[in-house]
């Protein structure tokens, strides 16, 4: 399905807007792509930070402003369920009133929120301001993908979006170097302070270059039950699994949020075929391409945020590494995504998303078998490797699940294309952590026990039992002040022992996630708009 666009490069009170298909090169600055790609990736690499940066900040925030661990817990709590919830809706409002508007008011927002954290004095104002961050995130990444569809030519968009993945993934990944050294050598503030220079770059960078594409067929109103009924699933699923861990998934409180969430996901359903124009129209889902893509896209953040968040446990807790040395150790994990973004662009261009979609799964599987064979002693060589062939795997993942959503989708949908990629990221994360985190504790419930008694270390009570395991699931030996130096080395190997045993557990599950993705990347194939811009070679940059 191929779409008209309007462009206004002067904004919406331009009344005179003249139609194109595609972009204006040599007429300036403003509208020229790769300006317009490098500008979203300023914005874009402030949102992909924050997602891991602050992991490295919360236990100073917590010692600064005296809170306790749940506190701090909604510190990424808050940020990722207004992330989660609204990115959709966001997505939809950059349909309706451009996605140059809604990218250039999510980059303000962003930053102006993140200053205001570096200023609160209070717990509850950092998290306060953090829904704001959310909130505006999820206004600015779906505006970011939609102003890419709108800019470039069909054949050129994928190696676009494998900048776009680059930046995504190397953010993410390099998210705890970066607050390690901020933390380190300046203070938790400058983790959030460092979006407001980024931000002012981005607002005056999109004001200048981004041009205002507006398809024909772009919607005209707005679905508000569609929104209360989305958002309302959203957030009651988003909540289970932020709870589960503490409540336990058999915990009636955790089975009542995710049967709410089915059942307003399933109204959401029943009015989107009853509305003249909904949030999200049905038939996008027709596309198997597409709906494949949604599924892909999360499948891979199952796989790479909960392999992730388990192996900066092993390396600052088992390994004793500083969090500025573990995220060296993370360095071939980043490089292998910035090489290998661009490339997997080229080659998704030239054969296809299939093919090398299912390659990164098949290569990331095998990296996760590969760190399910990590020990206490293991070398810093090995560990790269792993890391390495994970940054591999995940690149063409990244860069051509996004192109398979956002290129089956047509353009006057195109943010909400863009919400679809996110929100399936944002829960494949979630759910990697999550479940991933059950499996973990699952096994350290079942072997500490065990080996706690083989050691010859006094019997705990129940109670402590639970809490120590608690400290081992994170690495954490359960040792007090005061304990002689011989206990505490045995509790230490415990700690370990059990620690090592779950991961390799959890590493091995998401490899079988990662294996079920190599299936499902069969069913994906290049956007229709694609496959019609690649045919008529229209558009060339």
């Amino acid at each position: 399905m191929t779409s008209q666009t309007t462009i206004d490069a002067t904004g919406p009170g331009d009344d005179t807007p003249a139609a194109s298909s595609g972009p204006q090169p040599g007429a300036g600055l403003r509208g020229h792509p790769w300006l317009t790609l490098i500008t979203v990736a300023v914005g874009v690499m402030m949102v992909a930070l924050d997602g891991t940066i602050v992991a490295i900040a919360n236990p100073a925030i917590r010692d600064d402003l005296n809170a306790s661990f749940a506190d701090v817990q909604w510190v990424s709590n808050a940020y990722f369920l207004a992330l989660a919830v609204t990115l959709i809706t966001a997505g939809k409002l950059g349909d309706r009133f451009g996605h140059r508007q809604t990218f250039l008011i999510g980059v303000t927002g962003f930053a102006a929120a993140s200053g205001a954290i570096g200023l609160s004095g209070t717990i509850a104002a950092v998290v306060t301001f953090r829904v704001f961050q959310g909130l505006f995130g999820a206004l600015l990444m779906p505006a970011a993908l939609g102003v890419l569809r709108a800019t470039f030519p069909a054949e050129k968009l994928n190696m676009a979006i494998g900048v776009w993945g680059m930046v995504i993934g190397a953010s993410t990944a390099g998210g705890p170097i970066l607050g390690g050294v901020l933390v380190e050598h300046v203070n938790w503030q400058s983790v959030f302070f460092i979006n407001v220079p980024v931000g002012v770059v981005a607002l005056l960078l999109g004001s200048l270059i981004l041009l205002d594409h507006r398809a024909e067929n772009a919607p005209r109103s707005f679905d508000i039950p569609g929104i209360a009924l989305l958002s309302g699933a959203m957030f009651c699923l988003v909540w289970a699994l932020i709870k589960a861990p503490t409540w336990g998934w058999g915990d009636a409180r955790t089975l009542l949020f995710l049967a709410g969430s089915v059942v307003l996901f399933a109204a959401f359903s029943f009015w989107e075929t009853k509305v003249a124009e909904p949030l999200i129209p049905l038939g996008l889902f027709r596309s198997v391409a597409l709906s494949a893509g949604v599924v892909l896209m999360m499948l891979m953040a199952i796989a790479f945020m909960g392999g992730l968040f388990f192996v900066t446990f092993y390396l600052q807790k088992v390994h004793g590494m500083s969090p500025v040395k573990a995220g060296a150790h993370l360095l071939p994990l980043t490089g292998m995504i910035i090489i290998g973004s661009p490339i997997a662009g080229s080659a998704i261009t030239r054969f296809g998303p299939r093919i090398p979609l299912a390659f990164g799964m098949a290569v990331t599987a095998g990296a996760l078998c590969g760190m399910s064979t990590l020990k206490v002693d293991t070398g810093s060589g090995v560990m790269s490797l792993w890391f390495a062939l994970l940054g591999l795997g995940l690149a063409p993942v990244m860069v051509g699940a996004t192109e398979v959503i956002v290129g089956n989708a047509p353009l006057e949908l195109s943010g909400v294309a863009g919400g679809l990629q996110q929100a399936g990221m944002q829960i494949g994360s979630s759910l990697g952590t999550a479940v991933l985190g059950a499996v973990m504790a699952s096994r350290v419930d079942s072997e500490l026990p065990g080996k706690w008694a083989d050691a010859g270390l006094p019997k705990l009570t129940p109670d402590q039992l639970d809490k120590a395991s608690e400290a081992v699931q994170v690495g954490v030996a359960p040792v007090t002040k005061g304990m002689p130096e011989p206990v505490v080395a045995k509790i230490t190997a415990v700690t370990h022992d059990t620690f090592i045993s779950s991961m390799s557990l959890a590493s091995l599950v998401a490899a079988g996630v990662a294996l079920f993705a190599v299936l499902v990347a069969l069913f994906t194939k290049r956007g229709a708009n694609a496959e019609a811009g690649a045919e008529a070679g229209v558009g060339h940059i």
